[in-house]
């Protein structure tokens, strides 16, 4: 993870959206037929349709912050489930604190 992918990846108001949702998925989201909303994460399909985008569009933004280690990707079956990484976003936030 470098600093510049982390702030790359925070500066869109969609990823912080999503970033928020995954925070409490299960007061965002639907239950999902596969996969636990929090111990899986959340079904790319799901955020895509709830953010109004195609899954294009959705993968590019998932690429970034998982790029940044804001997200932990795990496929179950045909689908990509995203989840927070509480423990890089701690990481991250004892950064930017020592930063500014």
């Amino acid at each position: 993870m470098q600093e510049v992918d982390v702030f790359k990846a925070l500066a869109n108001e969609r990823r912080l959206q999503i970033l928020h949702w995954l925070k409490d998925p299960r007061a965002h989201f639907r239950v999902q037929v596969d996969g636990d909303l929090v111990e899986d994460g959340v079904c790319a399909l799901l955020i895509a349709e709830k953010l109004g985008i195609t899954q294009a569009t959705l993968s590019e933004h998932m690429r970034v912050l998982t790029q940044a280690g804001l997200l932990r990707a795990r496929r179950i079956k045909q689908w990509t489930f995203y989840r927070r990484d509480e423990d890089r976003i701690a990481g991250i936030r004892a950064l930017i604190q020592s930063r500014l």
